[in-house]
């Protein structure tokens, strides 16, 4: 096991696949932030209310959530390579109608489209490593996909802004979603599933796990994996980091104009800065599980080492970053929370790749999203709720650092053994 090498042929798939999910990953983050930096024009074209405008910006991250669980049964069924261009020229067309629209429920209509088609964008990075990667190398492979959030979030305000103010925000819609349209075109064209390769059978041996299986998901298969007590383990990790996750991505530059009194114009800058940290840490937590994998440590070891020691880590910084008192304090803190917070997402999205069999991938993964998710829709809900009756966002990151612990506590506990779908039930560990 140790002597496989993969070819060169593999390395250049390899390489190929990583350059595309990045450069999608990125459009994703990019596309989904269009109608926050939009709505002050966008309200007073079309005059919406402050209601409206909230529905608006919450049909998307609904829409994403629910969408999830039959992207990952597709995805498993069809291939990533189907999926993901799918999913990308959907979402991609729902900009471009974004740039169209005349009333508020032309707008819902396209927001709808857009949490739609990204759906099937992670889930399908997940299966595409599990497809090309020997289990040593997803650590890496993954983090390298995952960066592509963060680098999403960390452009999305600049890039968008400079649209905006140069071509008006209907075209900023537009420009966005012409761009992905030609990226799944090239992702179609480039990308290929295992089975639509013939593999030499030194390269059999080398993806192993990753050739596809001889039979498709069905749908009590992917019943069956709720009743695993390590999907619930994964489904309440996710759900903790997502958590905190949306704290800090809804609402941090509103936490740095009101509690620490910085102009709009220096807000938009330094709440880009902890998104930066968050592509480091996804890189070197990607890194740290194959390395801990290559060391003897199980794939499921290596993946929840790492994961579960972040999540402390991030109940620790969301404490310190509810007592700072100074820019430089809450900024340092808050960094070291999001450089944490997307080594979690690396770690929880290659857990999927090798806790089961990789025709349950897709599956797996977009089930954690979901509810990963669910935890993302509360979380601006409930600190804005907080935030209002308190007059300060210190409570909020407090109850922010306690999701984090039972998270990290609920994957400690429930996360120890391999996905096995023919008798595990919830209340017996599989064997």
């Amino acid at each position: 096991m140790a002597d496989l090498i993969a070819s060169a042929r593999i390395r250049r798939v390899q390489r190929t696949a990583l350059v595309l999910l990045i450069v999608s990953g990125a459009i994703n983050y990019v596309d989904r932030s269009t109608l926050a930096v939009g709505l002050p024009l966008i309200r007073s074209e079309l005059g919406l209310s402050l209601t409206q405008s909230g529905f608006l910006l919450s049909a998307f991250l609904w829409t994403y959530a629910v969408s999830q669980l039959p992207a990952g049964v597709l995805i498993d069924r069809f291939g990533a390579r189907c999926m993901l261009s799918a999913g990308l020229g959907l979402w991609s067309l729902a900009q471009v109608l974004g740039g169209l629209v005349g009333s508020f429920r032309q707008f819902i209509v396209a927001r709808v489209l857009l949490g739609v088609g990204e759906s099937a964008q992670f889930p399908s990075c997940a299966r595409v490593v599990a497809d090309w990667f020997h289990p040593r190398e997803r650590g890496l492979a993954t983090g390298w996909w995952n960066c592509s959030s963060s680098l999403g979030s960390a452009i999305a305000v600049p890039l968008l802004t400079f649209l905006m103010l140069h071509l008006g925000w209907r075209w900023m819609f537009a420009t966005m979603g012409l761009a992905g349209l030609v990226v799944a075109v090239i992702i179609y064209w480039l990308h290929r599933n295992p089975a639509e390769v013939e593999l030499t059978p030194a390269e059999q041996e080398y993806l192993a796990d990753g050739l596809p299986a001889a039979s498709r998901v069905t749908w009590e298969n992917w019943k069956s994996l709720f009743g695993c007590r390590t999907t619930w383990g994964m489904i309440g990790g996710y759900f903790g980091a997502m958590y905190v996750l949306w704290i800090y991505t809804t609402w941090l530059p509103q936490y740095l104009e009101i509690e620490l009194h910085l102009s709009v114009a220096k807000t938009g800058w330094i709440a880009s800065i902890p998104f930066v940290f968050g592509v480091v840490g996804s890189l070197i937590a990607g890194r740290i599980c194959d390395t801990l994998l290559r060391r003897g440590f199980s794939p499921i070891a290596s993946r929840k080492i790492p994961l579960v020691t972040s999540m402390f880590g991030v109940a620790l910084f969301t404490f310190l970053a509810a007592r700072a008192v100074s820019v430089g304090l809450a900024v340092t803190y808050i960094s070291a929370s999001l450089f944490l917070l997307y080594s979690i997402a690396c770690a929880a999205w290659t857990m999927a790749t090798v806790v089961a069999p990789s025709k349950y991938t897709a599956s797996l993964s977009s089930i954690q999203n979901f509810f990963g998710y669910l935890g993302a829709s509360l979380a601006p809900i409930v600190t804005g709720m907080i935030a209002e009756k308190t007059g300060s966002f210190r409570a909020a990151f407090l109850v922010g650092a306690f999701v984090a612990v039972a998270g990290a506590i609920i994957h400690l506990v429930l996360v120890r053994d391999p996905v096995r779908l023919q008798a595990t039930p919830l209340t017996q560990r599989a064997e």
